[in-house]
This record gives C-alpha cells, structure tokens and sequence, in this order.
C-alpha cells in the first residue's frame, strides 16, 4: 500500500469544484474563498476564458522542451510587460516559487561570487534547498539545506541590516515587500529605497520575492513598485497560473547579463503552462483586476476597522492580515464549518490572512463580514 504523505493538518471537507469565489464540496456545498488556496486563484475559480484557453491548448499541445522555438513563451512576455509596465528584464520559466527563488540566489551568486545571504525575520521563500535556507524557520530546514550562511534581521531594525549590506561580504538581499505566512508585515518604501541604494554601491543583488504579494494582490502589480524602486531580480508564481503550476524569474537585464545555460529547465515556460499563464495575465488587464484588489480592500479594511475584536490590519489591496491578539485557530473553523468562509493562517497564531482572488465584489465582502461578526460571537459563547 502507498499512503499520502501528510503535507498540512486537513480540514474535513473536499472540494470538487468552484466557480469564482466560490468553492463547492462533494455535497455542493457552497463556501466562499478568502484564502484563494495560499494566494494562489488570483482572476477566479474556472474563468470562461482561462478554462477555454487551458482547453484549446490541451487539443493542440501540451508539452515541448525548451530546445525548440516556442512563440507562446514570447506572447506571455509581451503581456507582463503590458500588464506590469517592467522594462529591460529577462524572464526565465520554472514551475514553482520555490524553484524561482533557488534559480533568484544561483543567479546572485554567479554575479558577485559570494555565498553570504541577508533576509528578514518572519520571512519565507520556499522549501527546497537553498530556498528553505533562506527562510526564518529552522524546523523545516536539513542539515544538508545549511550549505551556507545566512543573517536574518528584522523590519523594526533595518539599520543593522544596512550595515551588512555595506561591508561587501554578502551575496544578495531577499525580502518580500509583504511577508505572507510571516503574518502580513510591510517593509516600508524608505527602507527598500535605501536598501536598494547601498546594494548599487556594494554590488549586492536585491531579490524582490513577489510570490505571493505580486500579480495585483496589492492594488499594484507588483507589491515593491509603490516603493519605486527596481529590483536586481524578482521572484514570481503563485497567482501567476491561476492554479496552473507555473513560476518565473525575472531578471534586470541591464545589471545582470545571464548567459546562456547558466539556468535550464525541462517543464518551464510549457506549451501549456504558457497558454495558462498569459490568460491570467490578459484578464488582469481586460477586467482591471488591480484597480478592483485596490478599491475592495479599502472597503474591505474600511468595514474591518467597525470590529472591536480586531487589535490591528495589516497590508495593502487584497493581501490582508487581521491581528485578534489571540489565537484564532477556533475562530478560523467556526468561520469554515458554520459560515462557510475559507481563510488563511500565519506562522503568528494571531493573525488570520484574508487573500481572495481580486474579482471579489461588495456583495462577497459583506457575506464576509457578516460570517466574521457571527463567528466572533459564537467563539466568545463557547469561550
């Protein structure tokens, strides 16, 4: 017998279907998703035209490696540069964010010739070897993993961090403008300003993780691009495949001139995964999906802040964290199983992670909040 490993503690519910920002389970079910799988359903569950696009493809071809021409690959550039207004960086397909960040460092490394990396506390960036490294969590990472040093710091204190990056021993800094599971904290704009400054001057590499705060969740395309700056490479999935297996690495083309070979991969940039992705991208545009994620999460923190049981919120757009200042663990199932409201966790037992995919509407706002404020009550009953 072969038996599942066990990934995640499960919920006791499947989903067999979904359509929008609704899920629906064996018994159909009807829940609502403010969690989008881990920030991942960006444009919708089962939209017409990434469905439709997903089929033809599959009725024409799936898969060739990347030794051949493949002119899908070229019309998914073209989109995220309309879509994302990026100038002057090459993209390299992978399959995963992990898999981006591992190609992001093995980049930076061959630029510099260092090994030493900088990242922040609470931060993540994968599983795999050199991602898992450079990821604030020590449980997760093998000995095999430590293969070399890396220096954590925190937001509240990036002065120590500045001064790692001046002294030229360090390979590559890599944050993400919002942390994610870390429980949804900002890097503010002046210090990715002055941390991409001194990375100039000391020919450090600034890897900007948009994994999971990219692709419009924030009301920009990308979460850094508030802050004006322009990342040395920058790390991409998630809701870049809209549940397609995709990830990419972007790379500053002025600074950084990757020669051929340097990277490879055999399922990257895929007939398939091309057509998926380049959907996404076109839907983004067509429905103006950014501009949607920016003003529902103004009304979303708006109609948040009347909850008295909230201490604090916390991010931008549709990428939201919601400090209770005690475990919402209970709180999370209440809102699953008698609400029907899916949403996220944090490595902070406190925060709970709202990242809904960025068609959501006013009317899904308010079945959230409605199930929230019931869900709260039902807690203190118990409590």
């Amino acid at each position: 017998m072969i038996n599942l490993y066990n990934v995640y503690t499960l919920f006791d519910i499947e989903p067999v279907r979904a359509k929008g920002v609704f899920v629906y389970d064996i018994d159909d079910t009807e829940y609502l998703d403010f969690y989008g799988g881990h920030a991942v359903i960006s444009i919708g569950h089962s939209h017409p035209y990434f469905v439709s696009r997903i089929q033809d493809q599959v009725g024409e071809m799936v898969f060739y490696s990347n030794s051949v021409k493949n002119s899908l690959q070229q019309f998914f550039c073209s989109e995220l540069e309309k879509a994302s207004d990026l100038h002057k960086y090459d993209l390299f397909f992978c399959n995963s964010g992990a898999e981006a960040n591992e190609n992001a460092l093995k980049l930076a490394s061959f630029h510099n010739k260092r090994t030493k990396i900088l990242s922040l506390r609470n931060g993540f960036h994968g599983r795999t070897s050199a991602a898992v490294n450079v990821t604030d969590n020590r449980k997760i990472t093998a000995p095999i993993n430590k293969g070399f040093d890396v220096k954590f710091h925190d937001i509240e204190n990036m002065g120590r961090l500045y001064e790692d990056v001046k002294s030229e021993k360090y390979c590559a800094v890599i944050i993400e403008a919002i942390q994610g599971i870390g429980g949804i904290h900002e890097v503010p704009d002046k210090c990715l300003k002055k941390i991409k400054h001194i990375c100039n001057v000391t020919d450090t590499i600034l890897i900007m993780d948009e994994i999971q705060c990219g692709y419009g969740r924030t009301g920009d395309f990308f979460a850094y691009q508030k802050s004006g700056i322009r990342p040395d490479i920058i790390t991409i999935a998630k809701g870049m495949g809209n549940g397609f297996p995709i990830g990419g690495v972007l790379i500053n083309s002025v600074k950084i001139p990757a020669w051929k070979g340097m990277l490879g991969s055999t399922f990257g940039g895929n007939q398939l995964a091309c057509a998926a992705g380049a959907a996404v991208l076109e839907v983004i545009q067509q429905e103006k999906l950014i501009t949607n994620a920016q003003h529902m999460g103004d009304i979303l923190k708006s109609q948040l802040d009347s909850i008295i049981e909230i201490k604090e919120i916390r991010g931008r757009g549709l990428m939201l964290g919601i400090d209770f200042g005690s475990p919402i663990s209970d709180l999370r199932k209440d809102l699953l199983y008698t609400n029907k409201i899916f949403t996220g966790s944090s490595t902070d037992k406190n925060v709970m992670r709202l990242l809904p995919p960025l068609c959501i509407n006013e009317e899904h706002i308010s079945r959230f909040i409605k199930g929230l404020k019931q869900s709260i009550q039902n807690i203190e009953i118990k409590n």
